[in-house]
């Protein structure tokens, strides 16, 4: 095995064996094609895989009260990845107890380099219990991190929602999810509505999603949806083909329909059902799986959360997703969702309660509350006039989400990248009947553009 010196010692081999290439084409979300980025010497070097292990990320394969899935990136000496994990302890004796698992690696030729992507599972752990654990090749090892088991009960937890990464990752989006990690440290995982990058396959873009994220992505579990620019459109009838950096650096669970495994998924967590759609593929063929998993909740899911990409109802000028809405809000209505967390429209809009027959509805009426969000500095226009659904609008707005559930409340805060309060509201969930909308909508002024 080669040393880490030795592997940071070789430069320079990457564009001399690859050639001059550039990285992918792919269609921008306003349906123009992105400029193509010539590979930079810089880049090739900054996002060089190494036998030391980078790009640690947490998120869930199974029951998030009983087991944790890391993934992690090595270059492709490393041919067997090993993962230590132990119950944490207040001094180092704990490491002492570790048992040690075998990663299944995959391996990722990109457009800077090869790679071997190592993922291991922990299974069999113990419900709301701090676990510290450690990855690596036997020789080459990260820093021990520590990740919290679920309650395998209905329980009061927080998490984080971005809208939209995509472009400037590294230096203008790692701020708010940085700002978000402060503003809600115990947050239990991170949930991404697409769009995490700009092109599908570009090595440097991942890279740069990972540098935001860096220690968090490996303490704290993700969950990500695929948007359309995780999608890259190849051939002479530009078909779309997901990312060949998806399945590798994520482990999601293989619960959804067959054709669109790790994209659409579900998980449970104390007591919330999280439902992942792909918006940019398959849409009817999920309406079958969808009403499954709504129709299969019990009394121990309170809470439904919905995320995919595209929304429902667009917030940006001159669009619409007619298939999306038709095909899956009328199950949206039938199963009482609470809330769907969307991207894609790089503005921000949040609805009050809404269903497909009515629209906005009366208090007293069913309904589900809508958001579309952007996180990155990529920014729209929203249409004009404002749609009659949004409560809360906002332009020109990096933002992040903090929403807790908590028994039959479900708290929403909206934050600007400096963490200023922009919207806010609570859920209330009353047996047997409707949710009630409770609006905490802050002092601050409406963020929108000056009329042209």
């Amino acid at each position: 095995m080669r040393c880490i010196v030795c592997s940071l010692a070789i430069s320079g081999w990457l564009l001399s064996s690859m050639g001059c290439g550039t990285s992918a084409i792919a269609i921008d979300s306003v349906g123009e094609p992105d400029a193509p980025t010539p590979i930079k010497v810089a880049d090739a070097e900054a996002y060089k895989p190494t036998p030391l292990p980078d790009r640690v990320i947490l998120s869930w394969t199974g029951d998030p009260s009983r087991t944790q899935a890391v993934t992690w990136r090595t270059d492709t000496t490393v041919k067997q990845g090993l993962a230590e994990i132990a119950v944490a302890g207040d001094n180092g004796v704990f490491s002492r107890s570790a048992r040690q698992l075998t990663a299944k690696t995959t391996p990722l030729q990109s457009n800077l380099s090869n790679a071997h992507y190592h993922t291991v599972e922990f299974n069999a752990l113990t419900p709301k219990t701090k676990y510290a654990y450690r990855v690596g090749d036997g020789l080459n090892w990260t820093e021990w991190y520590h990740f919290e088991t679920a309650s395998d009960q209905a329980e009061p937890f927080t998490f984080i929602y971005f809208g939209d990464a995509q472009t400037e990752v590294k230096s203008l989006w790692s701020r708010v999810i940085r700002e978000a990690f402060t503003d809600a440290p115990k947050a239990r995982f991170l949930l991404h509505a697409g769009d995490l990058i700009n092109r599908a396959n570009s090595d440097a873009e991942w890279g740069e999603w990972h540098w935001a994220g860096g220690w968090m992505n490996a303490m704290i579990p993700n969950v990500t949806t695929p948007g359309n620019h995780e999608y890259e459109r190849v051939g002479p009838e530009k078909i779309p083909h997901l990312s060949n950096h998806w399945k590798p650096q994520f482990a999601l669970p293989e619960n959804g329909p067959p054709n669109l495994i790790e994209t659409a998924y579900f998980v449970d967590f104390q007591g919330t059902r999280i439902i992942s759609l792909n918006s940019n593929e398959k849409i009817a063929e999920q309406n079958q799986w969808l009403e499954s998993v709504l129709a299969s909740r019990d009394s121990s899911i309170r809470w439904t959360i919905v995320t995919m990409h595209h929304p429902i109802y667009s917030s940006a000028k001159n669009r619409d997703n007619l298939e999306i809405r038709n095909n899956w809000q009328p199950l949206f209505d039938k199963y009482k969702i609470d809330l769907v967390l969307q991207g894609h429209d790089h503005t921000y809009a949040r609805s009050g309660l809404v269903n497909s027959t009515t629209g906005v509805t009366a208090q007293g009426d069913q309904g589900t509350v809508y958001v579309v969000s952007v996180s990155g500095p990529k920014l729209y226009d929203i249409g004009k006039p404002i749609r009659p659904e949004f409560q809360r609008v906002a332009e020109d707005t990096q933002l992040f989400q903090i929403i807790t559930v908590d028994g039959n409340e479900l708290r929403y805060q909206a934050r600007t990248a400096t963490g200023q309060p922009y919207d806010g509201f609570t859920l209330v969930k009353k047996s047997g009947e409707v949710n009630q909308l409770i609006e905490q909508v802050p002092s601050t002024p409406a963020r929108l553009r000056a009329p042209k």
